[in-house]
């Protein structure tokens, strides 16, 4: 068993109103999306899950208001780009003035951490942020401290599984190390977080355990009975544990065996993938949610284990350019509407989850394919276009719209694309192809969808923005 590549996941990734719920439990709000759920909707939605725990990808000040006064936890983030600036004493003081400390007060925002970057040691990023990353991770920390909020606001650095790994002689947990070339840079950052109490917090993804490679044992990514892999006398049989205590024998390695650690991202995508499905999610959150409830944490790491489940809302402007399932993480569809039945008490009652309320959306009206155009000469350059600026992630192989023929696919892509243009007359023309009709087309499982209305709190300019960077990324890394 080459278990070197069926436990440890090297990805490039960078929760009903419950009486009970899992202690601990987190979700990650993110939000490149074209149209945003409102901010308060979103709060909202979280307090009527019983959700007590954010993660955030930003400090966003219209985010930050909403979250005011609803005792939520939340962790506020410095986008990787922001990094550098931050090796600045003075700009870190600014920033945690701005971004934490003006919170808090009595019926503020309860910000518990401050995760400096997202996975900034990714192999794909050839070490852009190694320099910068722990300057600002102390910058922070002491400016927090400096201000008296040091106790109880920890900064943290959310890392993926690619910092360590086990050496290709002793594939197990147990010969966990950190990546040779940054070891050192790893062992600094954990000593400094140690010293200030501080939790380092990692993302596992077991999915990616499974995507591109078909030799991987599927049943090693879920919580319900693969066959054993031995280390040590110890028993694993699933990917979170071998990949979890990679990193606590990684950390031995350092001499610190204890550190506290978070699971800032773990969880399972839903679409974009031929192993993206609500089927597959389900059963992976009814794994995991019983042993969160349960405290069985790892065999090297056995109790409570801090979880974010990522992630809460679709993200239809996020970049595809490490797979279509990156738009379909989320455990509500792009509306706040709930994709299946979950139990956040880890007890596997399962029911939906509370959707999103009073959400507003766009007439009910579709643009599809014309079905008197004539001259189809032009229609794999329109589609392409549409595709281009908008999300067609689920037309590919093994998503839920595969299905569709041609003409399908080619009212799947318009359909996007007009949405994404709030139903603009002109956006649903594609040279005489297309046409606008109050006929909803969808099919099985495949869903033509009727955006949200833009609202004046979200962030539809840069999000648009962010959809048209998504595209270049994709066509550079395709």
């Amino acid at each position: 068993m080459n278990f070197s590549k069926w436990v440890l996941c090297l990805g490039l990734l960078g929760c009903s109103v419950f009486v009970a719920h899992v202690e601990g439990l987190g979700v990650n709000w993110g939000t490149m999306a074209t149209h945003e759920l409102p901010p308060g909707t979103v709060v909202q939605m979280l307090k009527d899950n019983g959700i007590k725990k954010v993660k955030l990808f930003d400090a966003d000040q219209y985010t930050l208001s909403a979250l005011a006064g609803s005792n939520i936890e939340v962790m506020v983030a410095i986008p990787n780009d922001q990094l550098a600036s931050m090796t600045s004493y003075e700009r870190a003081k600014q920033w945690v003035q701005r971004n934490v400390t003006r919170y808090n007060f009595n019926g503020g925002v309860s910000i518990k951490y401050v995760a400096v970057g997202n996975e900034p040691f990714l192999s794909a990023y050839n070490g852009s942020f190694l320099n910068v990353t722990f300057p600002a991770l102390q910058n922070i920390q002491n400016a927090l401290n400096e201000v008296g909020v040091g106790d109880t606001v920890k900064a943290t650095v959310p890392v993926n599984a690619d910092v360590y790994n086990s050496p290709v002689s002793n594939p197990v947990p147990s010969a966990g190390r950190f990546r040779t070339d940054i070891s050192d840079l790893m062992t600094q950052i954990v000593e400094f977080l140690a010293k200030n109490s501080a939790p380092l917090t990692v993302n596992i993804y077991p999915f990616l355990s499974l995507y591109g490679n078909d030799n991987f044992p599927i049943d090693y990514a879920f919580f319900d009975g693969a066959t054993p892999v031995v280390d040590n006398g110890i028993q694993y049989t699933n990917v979170f544990d071998a990949n979890f205590d990679t990193l606590v024998s990684a950390l031995k390695a350092v001499g610190h065996g204890d550190m506290t650690l978070m699971v800032g991202e773990v969880g399972w995508p839903t679409d974009g993938d031929k192993n993206a499905n609500i089927a597959s999610a389900v059963r992976f959150y009814n794994g995991l949610m019983p042993r969160l409830a349960a405290n069985t944490g790892t065999p090297l790491r056995p109790g409570y284990i801090e979880v974010y489940l990522f992630g809460l809302i679709d993200e239809d402007a996020k970049s595809i350019a490490p797979g279509s399932f990156e738009r379909h993480w989320g455990i509500f569809r792009y509306d706040g509407q709930p994709k299946f039945p979950l139990d956040l008490s880890g007890q596997n009652q399962n029911k939906f989850l509370v959707a999103a309320k009073n959400v507003n959306y766009l007439p009910q009206q579709w643009c599809v394919l014309n079905p008197k155009a004539n001259d189809l000469s032009k229609l794999g350059t329109n589609i392409n276009y549409a595709c281009t600026f908008a999300d067609c992630t689920s037309l590919g192989y093994g998503s839920s719209c595969n299905s569709l023929d041609a003409n399908g696919n080619a009212s799947y892509a318009f359909n996007m694309y007009y949405q994404v243009q709030n139903q603009n007359p002109l956006s649903c023309n594609f040279e005489g192809l297309a046409t606008v009709t109050t006929q909803n087309i969808s099919q099985g499982t495949c869903n033509f969808i009727i955006q949200i209305a833009a609202s004046p709190s979200s962030s539809l300019g840069p999000s648009l923005v962010a959809l048209v960077l998504s595209a270049v990324f994709a066509f550079l890394f395709q």
